[in-house]
């Protein structure tokens, strides 16, 4: 299936641009799944300030501030979870991306500046993959400093904060493991997915 994927896909002639119409166009299709994970998101940092001031009374009470944490978002119809099941809904669809751009098919024979997007960094250490892990490193620092941004209204752990400052850069990694197909899916998806979020965070209530 997924080799008959990448051929349909290849057969538009340029394979490198097909990797990234193709990903726009799933991630086009499941904008109504994010824009809800947003509207969970930003009703759960509406309550912020009465789950700030749970933390201070019951401390390290875990189990009772579970409890009246769970009555807040009850009382104020927001599921604990809002925000997390529309994302988790999208991971087939990421799943079935990934599979093409890794899995051995006609859009693997393709180039991206006359570099084969079969390529690994490992076996060549192309100039085009400097460039892609340049442009990766800029989309995870502006995600990391609109992760920082959004932290000023909701209360976020400690190990979070490190956890945000450092994740986005994992692309990079991801990068220069897999073949440079999944690298230039990897910087269409996260530069889609940050200017995204962005978006819907400015222009929903």
């Amino acid at each position: 299936m997924f080799a008959d994927l990448g051929a349909a896909l290849a057969s538009f002639g340029m394979p490198a641009l097909a990797i990234v119409g193709f990903t726009i166009v799933v991630r086009l299709a499941l904008h109504p799944l994010y824009r809800a994970a947003v509207r969970g998101e930003k009703a759960k940092a509406k309550l912020a300030p009465e789950i700030q001031k749970l933390q201070k009374k019951y401390g390290k009470d875990l189990v009772r501030m579970s409890e009246e944490s769970q009555k807040v978002y009850k009382r104020n119809g927001v599921s604990m979870f809002a925000g997390m099941l529309p994302m988790l809904a999208t991971v087939p669809f990421f799943m079935v991306i990934y599979q093409v751009v890794t899995t051995p098919n006609p859009l693997l024979e393709g180039t991206l500046f006359g570099v084969s997007l079969g390529t690994h960094f490992t076996s060549g250490f192309a100039w085009v993959f400097f460039v892609l892990f340049g442009l990766l490193a800029a989309v995870a620092y502006v995600t990391v400093r609109w992760q920082q941004a959004q932290m000023t209204s909701t209360p976020t752990p400690g190990f979070m904060t490190g956890l945000i400052k450092v994740l986005p850069f994992g692309t990079i990694l991801v990068a220069a493991y897999l073949p440079l197909a999944a690298g230039l899916y990897l910087l269409t998806t996260t530069t889609w997915t940050i200017a995204e979020r962005a978006l819907l965070y400015r222009i929903l209530s």
